[in-house]
């Protein structure tokens, strides 16, 4: 194996040559005897040569491996039995590393689980008040309608009623983000079926799209499956739906589609909005990015904010995922999710 080295190939080339060259001039300058010696001395030295090259490279080898293994992740390596030379003192540098990166990754792991036990906290002491809030503005319209005679108060408290809804979708919202970003999210691997996801997707969205005058069709192919987390697909695909609704005038249709074929599970979701502008289309996925053209409010939506899809980017491609948006040949948007196939 060590003569495919080019500089050990090299050096036994010298090697043969400068003991050939010396066997020659011994036999001119002396006898056969002589001849013979200078050569049997230049081949053993070429085995001792050959042989410390070897236990070297076995040497780098090894140390290749043990870095290979803390690549993959293992902790429990030591370089301590080398003792040689300069290979000691790279190998020594080389335990040095990993025990600050193993250090270093300890450190990020806590960090990460703090930050997450922080934004919990957060999005607690939020959602308490919202909560309290919320059910204030209930009882208070309530009391109102039983009066009667406050149309204007009661179309106030409603609107109050949506936006403290927006706003602990939104406190959620960024908390998941955060929680991915942390990477403290954990997805599991199951058998999913296509319909089962789009049924958990639309149902909290089948109210709002009554009271926004848009239709929802669903197709789904029969025994469409992929490996995958339903509950957070779901809601993937449920804020892209949300994101549809929001930019589909009323009398108008959202079609969700879900295919299965030899290399992917795939999700085809499309309106009949005014589609996405040219400009607004590399940028879609940002956060709190709402493009040139913005939707004005409505009943339904008091206002975007720019984080459902950035949100469902995140659920999709932590799953191996991928998700694009486009726009529909006679008018409308469009959002392709697919999940490959491990083998196919």
């Amino acid at each position: 194996m060590i003569l495919r080295n080019r500089e050990v190939c090299r050096a036994v080339v010298a090697f043969l040559v400068v003991g050939a060259l010396g066997a020659a001039a011994a036999w001119r300058l002396a006898d056969k005897t002589a001849a013979l010696c200078v050569a049997g001395a230049t081949a053993a030295l070429l085995c001792v040569f050959l042989s410390v090259t070897w236990r070297r490279y076995r040497a780098l080898a090894h140390m290749a491996s043990q870095i290979d293994d803390v690549l993959h992740g293992s902790r429990s390596v030591s370089f301590e039995r080398m003792r040689e030379g300069e290979l000691a003192i790279l190998a020594s540098e080389l335990d040095k590393m990993t025990s600050r990166l193993a250090l270093a990754n300890e450190e990020l792991e806590r960090e990460k689980n703090a930050l997450a036990d922080a934004l919990a906290d957060i999005s607690h002491q939020l959602k308490t008040p919202l909560t309290s809030l919320a059910l204030m503005t209930s009882l208070v319209r309530g009391q109102l309608a039983e009066a009667g005679g406050h149309e204007t108060e009661l179309a106030r408290l409603r609107t109050m009623e949506r936006l403290e809804d927006r706003v602990e979708w939104l406190v959620s919202s960024l908390l998941k983000l955060a929680r991915i970003d942390a990477g403290v999210v954990r997805f599991v691997r199951t058998r999913v079926n296509g319909s089962e996801l789009v049924t958990h997707a639309s149902e909290p969205l089948l109210v709002a799209f009554d009271l926004a005058d848009v239709t929802l069709e669903l197709s789904v192919q029969d025994g469409a499956v992929f490996e995958g987390d339903l509950a957070w697909t779901a809601e993937a695909l449920e804020n892209v739906l949300k994101n549809c609704l929001e930019h589909t005038p009323a009398g108008g249709t959202v079609r969700v589609s879900c295919t299965e074929d030899a290399l992917a599970f795939r999700l085809c979701v499309e309106d009949t909005g005014p589609g996405i502008a040219p400009e607004d289309l590399p940028h879609v996925f940002e956060r709190f990015y709402r493009g040139g053209e913005k939707s004005a409010p409505s009943e339904v939506d008091p206002g975007g904010v720019g984080i459902g899809l950035a949100l469902a980017k995140s659920l999709v491609t932590a799953q191996g995922g991928s998700i694009r948006a486009g726009n529909v040949a006679g008018g409308g948007a469009r959002f392709d999710i697919v999940f490959f196939k491990a083998t196919v």
